[in-house]
Parts: C-alpha cells; structure tokens; sequence
C-alpha cells in the first residue's frame, strides 16, 4: 500500500479512533502472598476513581485514547503510579509491597469484620458516600444497603434522622468513628443531627449486621456502624459544593488538603453549613459544623490528630402527627411556641498514634474527648407550681397553684477516655491476632431551669427545679485470631470481657429521688466463626456470637415506684447470634462482556434474646412510655443481595430482607382512668408469638443505573418497606403501613481546563409523589365504666416529591 493509501486510510478512520471508548481493568494483590486485596483504592488521572473488589479486581469503562496516570494505594502498603497509554482495551496486574510502617488506623481495622472473619458486614465507600451526597442526614446516605429503615422528624433528612438495622434503632446498633465509641453512654443513641455533614469527611463506612466483632462501647444488639474519617491524601486538593433544594434547603460546604508535605506531614480541612425549614411545619434545622485533621508520618511510627465538631438548632417535631390529620393536615406541627428548639453543640477530639514493631507486629492508640452541651426549650400550659419546687401563689382570697411557664432542659457531658490494639501477623498469613480494648468515662450533669412563668411566686429568673449527675466507666479488653488452616479452611476466634460501673445522684423532671446506688456490670462476650472458600469467587461462612448490654438510663429514672420498693430491677440482655452465608464475586463473564462483574451474597441469621428490652404500652406519670424485659424473642431472616455491572454502561443491583421478629410471651398493660384522670386500675393483656414492634418482615432496595455517556450517570432507586406495627401486640389498629418509594438520580461530571473536575447533581425524591409514614408512636387507655380502649396513634409524615441540586468545584 502507498503512503497515499495509508494516509487516506488514517484519515478516514481518525473520526472513529477519536469517539472510541475504551476499558480498563486489573487486579490488585498482595506481591509477597499474591492475595487479592479488597478495598484498594485505584485513581485514573485524579478524575475517576475505584475500590476493588473482594477479588481485588478494578474496572474504568468510557475511556478516550490517550495518557493516562494511574494510581493505586491500600492501608500499609507502599502506593505505586504509573504512565500507560491507552488505545485499546488493557488489563493489568498489579502488585503492592508491604510498607514498612502502617498508618494511624490500626484500631478501626482492629475492629473491622473481613472475609475471614465469618461476620456479614457490608462496606460504603468514599466514592459511593459522594454519589449518595446531598446534604442529608448519614441513615440516608446507608439506606441502600441491607435489611435497613430510615425516618426523618421534619419528612425530608434534614435534622433529626433514625435508623433502623434488622428492626433495632440507633440505641442498639454501636457506632464508632476511627474506633472511636460515639453512643452516649446512658442513652446508648448516637445522634448524627450534632455531626452535620461528617459524610462529606468521610473515608468509608463498615457496616456489620448482628453482634459482629468486638468493638468499643455498647454491644451491637442490631448492628455495628464503623466510621472511618478521611485517610492519607498524597497530594494536595481543595473541593466546594453548593446545594439548593425543596423545602429552602442548603448546603455550603468547604474542604482542602495539603497533601503530604515533605513526605510527612499532612492538613485536612472542612467547613459546612446545611439548613432546612423542613417538609413538617416549623421543623426547621440550622447545622453548622467543620473537620480538621493534622498528621505527622515517618518511617516507622505515625501521628495523627482529629477533630470535629457540630452545632445544631431545631424546631422540634417530635410530637408528630396525630392520625386523625393524616388526610387533611400531614404537616402539621403541634408545637407552636416559636422558641420551642433543641440546641446543641457537640465537639470531638482525637489523637492517634501508630507504631510498626518490626515486620511482625503494629500497634495503635487513641485518646478521645467529646464535650457536649446543650438544652431543649418547651413552652407548657397549666403546669403545677408544686412539680417545679415552687410555692403556690397567695393573692388576697385567692391561690394559684398552676401556671403557663418555659423550660429548659440541659445536658452538660464529658466523655473521654483511651482505645488500643496490637497486632501480629505470621508468615504467610496463614495466622493473625490481635490484642485490644479501651477505658472510657461519661460525666453527665442534667438540669432543668425554668425560665418565665405567668406566675413565678417566689421563684426567680432560670428557677432550678432539678439537677441529677451521672458516672459512668466502661472498660473493655478483648482478644482476637484468625487462622487458616488450609488453603480453603479458615477459623476465626474472638473473646471480649465488659465491666461497666453506672451511678446517679440527685433528683429527676418530675422532681423525684433518681438516685442510683453504683450498679456493676460484668459481661463475656465470645464469639467464633469459619470460612470454606470453593474458589477464588466463592465462599461459605458461619458464626455464632454473643453480645450482652446493660440497661439505660431511662429504665431506671422511669421504673415505676411499685417496682423500686419491691426491690425489681432493670435487667440486663443478652443476644445469641447465628449466621451463616454464601459470597460470589465474578468479572470477565461470557454472557456479561468482557469486563463486566457481578456479586452476589446470601446471609441466614438468628438473632435469640434473652431478657429484650420493648416497649410496654404503660406510661409514666407524666405520659412517657415504660420499657420493661420480655423474657424471650428472636429475630430470624435471610438477606439476599446482588449486582450485575454491563461494562460499566448499566449497573443492577438489588438486595431483599425477608424476616420474621417474633416475642414468645407478651403482656400489654392498658391503664382506666376514672373521671378525675386519676388510675384506678390496669388491664393486662396476654399475648403468644406478637410481632416486634417496629420490625416490618420485608425490605428491598433497588437501583438500575446507566451512564450513556462518559461522566453522566442516572440512576432509578427503589425502596419498599412492609407493615410495621406500632406496639408488641400486633394489632392491626396500630401499624405503621407498608411503602415503595422511588428516587431519581444525576451526576454529570466535567473536566474543563480550568478546574481539576466539575459535578452537576439532581436527586428527586418520592419521584411518584407517594403519601406515607416512616415512624410513629401509641398509647392507650381506658376509663372507669366504659368499655371503650381508646389507641391514640402518632405518625411521622415523610415528604412527597421533593428535589435537592448541587454543583461541586474540585481544584
């Protein structure tokens, strides 16, 4: 052929070669055991960026021809970048050395599950949190993933959010972030509304279903949530992104990093500010909050200093929605008092060190403090002068003993304390262990102060009518091994003992002694479990732990009188956890395409309590409901969840929780009242095989994802949600109705000369406009000579269609 030819040939195809795509792809392994390694972060160009698989395996589809730089990086082993030149499909192999030091995050791996481990967890990524980003509370941001619920107060994420993991709420699901317990201590709840935006600083997330490993705080009676804030950033960034949506929503958020200078020190800033008037009436939020971390790296050690901090107000919308408006005023807000607010401010600080000891063993620590405080403010009508501490109030003839007044209840806390782990690893890998635990201190002041009232008597200005302390300590150790004793057969064993110390001294709201003698709890809790790996993609596992939890403190403060003088006491609990499940990992499928993958996981699981902790239907002398021991239940299911990835092109994935949550022997109380409101007496109820509350028997999650064109996603999720039942009776009068919402997504990243990367985001909520409640409260009652039970049931309206947009610069 001539050189005419040639160039007429070159010239004729040079349109196509110019709009070719192309595909990238590779496995990432260990080059002194050549294991796979999951989790390695792999980056193209600084623009585009993955996680490997459990098989180690990474992927890039839509590529233009042209040069590239790729980077790929995992937690203690040395990153390696490398030039290629694409113009066709690749497949490479990569292998990473083992760095001589390992980083500061020795304890959050210390405390993560693995596939050794026989556990069923789940992992979020960094990459996965941004695409889910957009100002919402974290719950929504893990809403794809298995077996879980979430619910906000105001409808639409923003303020108060509540989760719920195989039926339990945030009070027994532990979190942690960077290992470190973030629970309060006498709530047990975790309350992401003080840590507004933390996603966006944010690593990734480990979530283990069930009791799962040892790890710091309260035992998992659900699940387990481990955060992991922003890892090492080799190179220097600066990032902004605006959001705007329905309801007046927006989201301002700052961050950059200076990368690693002089190979050892590093800087991590955030500043953010997210508001809301909420999809409720006078339910709006105001979030402020910020990230720094500093880090020193040297050769065989490493330092590393954390914090953040959050400040919220909100309007209230606990009360909820009473049925009967459901129809004709979903957003209605019972609190109308303009002041009527939660503020809080809640400051976290932690400091890590990390040390290699040779090629064989590491060790970290951390000491934490977190410093809150902060009150809730009520107006109240009609209020006894005698429940504040002050005196009735004489006027010639006449005497008041009621008033309308304003009250404050705070919460001034310190939490801190210290979290460790030391590790050894064998040759060959075929044995590890690690030894760790921590000491941590709550020192908690509650108090209420009244701050106006229509008659204040001989009060004065911030009157204080109660004030009670509480300590409580927390020290936990426990030891940990994995085995492989063949090629395909491993072992995993694990061994953790609890002691907590619990005392309160003074008296409570309803100004009654809340006095608790120091209260000791001794809990082991062991745990073991196997692996059987049939191949490269496919494994088997089971397990079987045990998590034992202390009682909070509103089971003691609220214990009815008739209990404390019999000498009743709240009871701890204890969880006997069954699971067992299958994984599958595979790419390169005939009837995929050649760089295509799939998942797919299959979990069994047991969950048989002893001595639960559940609502009882009674109330309290001021109206709050009472928890009491159920003496046996359990939950029991199967979570399946897949994924089928067409060259990157289309994306489906789907998970699916069918359960059954079952109390074997229950008995409701409803109280008769007589005509003064006065308790004349209780009806018991007895019931055999109830539902759980809050427990409904089916969840999915869907999503369907296509990228047309490079840097363009649009995604379809669908989230479906059967009955819930209010209470422990199963009554169909008092439930929470079953839902299928669907959302829409789009990203569309650009690249221009001027910025590293640009986003344009939308997300459309409730896309089909669905009318339905997330979350709700009931009571009953009864009066003397009528026959009638009264149920009064509260609903927590979510938002119908609604949209949030944002634009992110990254430089």
């Amino acid at each position: 052929m001539s050189n005419f030819l040639r160039a007429l040939l070159a010239l004729m195809l040079l349109p196509a070669f110019a709009f070719a795509q192309f595909t990238l792809s590779g496995t990432v392994s260990d080059a002194t055991g050549q294991q796979p390694l999951s989790g390695a972060s792999v980056q193209l160009s600084a623009t585009k960026g993955q996680i490997t698989d459990e098989a180690g395996r990474f992927h890039f589809t839509g590529l233009s021809a042209g040069n590239y730089t790729l980077r790929v990086s995992y937690l203690g082993f040395e990153p390696i970048t490398q030039t290629l030149e694409l113009n066709a499909d690749k497949t490479l192999t990569i292998s990473l050395q083992k760095l001589t030091i390992r980083t500061n995050e020795v304890v959050v791996t210390a405390t993560r599950a693995t596939d050794k481990t026989g556990t069923t967890y789940a992992n979020v990524s960094k990459e996965e949190l941004e695409e889910r980003n957009f100002g919402q509370d974290i719950p929504y941001l893990l809403e794809q993933t298995p077996s879980v619920v979430v619910n906000s107060d105001a409808g639409a994420g923003v303020g108060y959010t509540g989760i719920r993991i195989r039926g339990s709420d945030i009070t027994r699901i532990n979190v942690t972030i960077n290992g470190v317990p973030v629970n309060n201590p006498e709530s047990h709840g975790a309350f992401f509304v003080n840590m507004p935006d933390l996603a966006s600083s944010i690593q990734d997330i480990q979530i283990q279903r069930g009791v799962g490993t040892s790890t710091n705080g309260a035992a998992a009676f659900g699940a387990s949530m481990n955060i992991r804030t922003l890892g090492l950033n080799r190179e220097a960034y600066a990032e902004a992104v605006n959001g705007y949506g329905s309801f007046n929503t927006w989201r301002h958020s700052v961050s950059f990093g200076t990368g690693l200078i002089n190979d050892k020190f590093t800087v991590d800033a955030r500043l953010s500010k997210i508001a809301s008037d909420g999809y409720i009436e006078q339910s709006f939020s105001d979030l402020k909050s910020y990230y720094l971390a500093t880090g020193y790296h040297g050769k065989t050690g490493s330092l590393k200093f954390v914090a953040f901090s959050g400040t919220e107000r909100t309007h209230q919308a606990w009360d909820g929605v009473p049925e009967e408006l459901l129809q004709t005023n979903r957003r209605y807000n019972g609190l109308t008092y303009e002041n009527e607010t939660d503020n809080y401010q809640q400051d976290h600080y932690q400091l890590h060190y990390s040390k290699s000891l040779g090629s064989r063993f590491d060790f970290g620590g951390a000491f934490h403090l977190t410093r809150g405080r902060g009150y809730y403010e009520q107006f109240k009508e009609d209020r006894k002068l005698k429940n504040y501490g002050i005196a009735p109030l004489v006027l010639k003839d006449t005497t008041l003993s009621r008033t309308d007044l304003i009250q404050q209840k705070w919460l001034d806390n310190w939490f801190y304390g210290a979290t460790y782990a030391a590790n050894y690893y064998a040759p060959a890998g075929k044995f590890t262990a690690t030894l760790g635990g921590g000491w941590n201190k709550y020192d908690g002041d509650h108090f209420g102060e009244v701050i106006w009232a229509k008659y204040a008597s001989n009060s004065n200005i911030r009157h204080r009518w109660y004030e009670n302390k509480a300590l409580k300590t927390d020290f936990n150790i426990f030891a940990r091994a994995n085995y492989q004793a063949t090629e395909k057969l491993g072992f995993f064993g694990d061994l953790q003992h609890r002691i907590i110390h619990y005392e309160i001294e003074g008296v409570d709201d309803k100004a009654v002694d809340a006095n608790l003698p120091k209260t000791t709890f001794n809990f082991w809790n062991p745990k073991a479990g196997a692996t059987y790996a049939i191949n490269q993609n496919q494994t088997f596992y089971a397990s079987f732990a045990v998590g034992n939890r202390e009682p909070i403190r509103k089971d003691f403060v609220d214990q009815p009188q008739a209990d404390r003088d019999a000498g009743k006491k709240p009871l701890p609990e204890t969880l006997y956890n069954w699971e067992a499940g299958y994984r599958l990992r595979g790419n390169s499928a005939a009837f995929l395409g050649e760089n295509s993958r799939y998942t797919f996981d299959a979990n069994y699981y047991y969950m048989d309590y002893k001595n639960q902790m559940v609502l009882t239907g009674q109330l309290n002398d001021v109206g709050e409901p009472l928890r009491t021991n159920v003496k046996s239940s359990y939950r029991m299911g199967v979570e399946l969840a897949g994924l089928i990835n067409f060259n990157g092109f289309l994306e489906l994935s789907s998970n699916l929780t069918l359960s059954r949550n079952k109390i074997q022997d229950y008995t409701e109380t409803v109280y008769v009242y007589n005509e003064d409101y006065e308790m004349e007496k209780i009806l018991e109820s007895n019931y055999s095989e109830t539902d759980i509350s809050f427990s409904p028997e089916v969840i999915s999650f869907h999503k369907v994802e296509v990228q047309p064109i490079s840097g363009l996603k649009i995604a379809a999720l669908y989230k479906t949600v059967s009955k819930q039942f209010l209470d422990n009776t199963s009554s169909e009068d008092r439930k929470l109705n079953g839902y299928g919402v669907m959302d829409l997504r789009l990203r569309y990243t650009l690249k221009p000369k001027f910025v590293k990367e640009l986003e344009f985001a939308l997300l459309v909520n409730n896309v089909l406009n669905k009318k339905y409640e997330a979350n709700g409260y009931t009571f009953s009652e009864m009066y003397s000579g009528d026959d009638t039970r009264y149920d009064y049931n509260y609903y927590y309206p979510q938002a119908t269609r609604n949209f949030l947009v944002s634009v992110g610069v990254k430089f």
